[in-house]
């Protein structure tokens, strides 16, 4: 008869062939079909494939690449580092890092070694030799707790479930790193333009309130009318307004790129206005949507969801069958602890145990119907992933393919509308057109210079908002953390 040793040793020596041959009944993976055309909508004149097939697809892209200026990078970059949103997402992956580790464990044997000390009184009456019995009992022992052999892969599935659930935050967390890097670059770029329009409400306000004094002085010596005062004054106070807008406005923005960055940020690497037209990269292949939709990350993390689903329907189909445990021990046992490890102080036990489900109330069917309707939701979360995806790039090159246009029609009609002022200022000085056509150019300035820095705003944050759209890469894990 085999010593019990050789039986304890039975789960370490069977545990490869067990572990590799048992089966797994997890639904075969099938990736969804993509609930979307296999086109863009609309592909601007520099996402062609001629220039796709020089320039690198966005989401291989580090964000380095795609904004160079400095002072939006060092942004950029304590942002990664101290974002509490994005601290967030990294905690959630190692978290289930530790949960996905935690239950591969179950795939495999563990060993324990107890120690004990028993001590017992049994009565006289009752001890079968007529006299009480005082006994302590030591013992020392190695014993594999009721370890699972995973026959029918239950444990297996609920591996492949917690794998997939840390696939599934890693991409989440790589989803939050491009949101972040995006959120960062916009909120940069529009405190850069709200900058520019503070400037320009200022030397708006300044030139009005020139104007105002020497209306004021005119209609002191009767060369100007009631109305002509009245308009100076409105003209001016209405600037003023916007110069109190404005700056509250710069004021929000530097504290939403604070939230962001997480931190203060130096005033070395704010923006002093819009940077040059060479500070974000201004081409980008939007590729095809077959291409683009499943290596972003968020599309990638709703498949894992799908994947995760599959692994608990394994274990509910699992749970149908048989389960089988081994339970074992090996040790010495002796009445004085001097003595616990003589010879004949050997003892062991070893107990296998085999349970089948008879009934359970319905559990186990529910149980298996839940874990298939959770499936279905995950891949009807999946096609809405895509389906986001599409618009979000869509949308971002509906706006690409028109705002180079629109970008040079505002900036001509403000130089036009600058020059016309210019014009309209002398005309009515030497008394050509009346007040009134020298305060429409004026207004008219005015607005076309306000739009011609919003549009210039809408071009960089919708080159933005595609880089992130089009899943772009975050780079190397500059979070530091693994």
């Amino acid at each position: 008869m085999p010593s019990f040793r050789s039986l304890l040793l039975l789960p370490m020596v069977a545990l490869p062939v067990l572990v590799t041959s048992a089966c797994t009944l997890s639904p075969h993976y099938q990736q969804p079909a993509l609930a979307v055309t296999d086109a863009w909508p609309v592909t601007p004149a520099d996402s062609s494939s001629a220039n796709a097939s020089a320039t690198p697809a966005a989401d291989t892209l580090s964000w380095q690449a795609v904004f160079h200026d400095e002072r939006l990078q060092r942004v950029i970059s304590r942002a990664l580092d101290n974002n509490r949103d994005l601290r967030v997402a990294v905690l959630n992956i190692q978290k289930a890092r530790a949960g996905y580790r935690m239950q591969r464990a179950s795939l495999f044997p563990s060993l324990n070694a107890n120690a004990a000390d028993s001590h017992s009184l049994t009565p006289a009456p009752i001890s079968g030799v007529g006299t009480a019995l005082d006994e302590n009992v030591y013992s020392a022992q190695l014993a594999v707790p009721a370890w699972q052999v995973d026959l029918f892969g239950r444990v297996q599935s609920e591996t492949k479930t917690a794998f997939e659930t840390y696939l599934q935050n890693a991409e989440t967390k790589r989803a939050a790193q491009v949101s972040l890097i995006s959120e960062t670059a916009s909120a940069w770029l529009t405190l850069g333009a709200d900058q520019d329009l503070l400037k320009l409400a200022q030397s708006t306000l300044k030139s009005r309130q020139d104007t105002l004094g020497l209306t004021q002085r005119t209609f002191a010596l009767g060369e100007a009318s009631q109305t002509d005062l009245h308009n100076d004054e409105i003209l001016a106070e209405q600037a003023r307004a916007d110069v109190a807008q404005y700056q509250a406005q710069v004021n929000e923005d530097r504290d939403a790129l604070v939230l962001l960055a997480g931190s203060s940020i130096p005033d070395a690497d704010l923006p002093d206005g819009m940077p040059g037209e060479d500070a974000i990269m201004t081409t980008l292949p939007s590729g095809v949507p077959t291409q683009v939709l499943t290596r972003r990350p968020d599309v990638l993390a709703a498949e894992h969801a799908i994947k995760a689903a599959n692994g608990d329907i394994g274990a509910a189909r699992a749970a149908f069958f048989p389960s089988i445990s081994l339970t074992a021990d090996t040790g010495n046992e002796s009445l004085s602890l001097s003595h616990l490890f003589d010879n004949h102080t050997g003892a062991w036990s070893f107990t296998p145990a085999v349970s089948l489900p008879i009934f359970a109330g319905g559990y186990n069917v529910a149980n298996l119907k839940s874990a298939k309707t959770s499936r279905d939701i995950a891949v009807a979360q999946y096609d809405k992933a895509v389906q986001t995806a599409f618009r979000d790039v869509a949308d971002a090159l509906a706006v690409r393919a028109t705002i180079e246009d629109r970008l040079d029609a505002t900036r001509k009609a403000a130089d036009e509308a600058h020059d016309n002022l210019k014009l309209e200022n002398a005309r009515y000085q030497r008394g050509i057109d009346s007040y009134i056509d020298q305060l429409d150019a004026e207004r008219t300035d005015y607005s076309a210079q306000q739009a011609a820095i919003s549009v210039r705003l809408l071009r960089d944050t919708n080159l933005v908002t595609l880089y992130g759209a089009l899943g772009g890469g975050a780079g190397p894990d500059t979070t530091g953390k693994k």
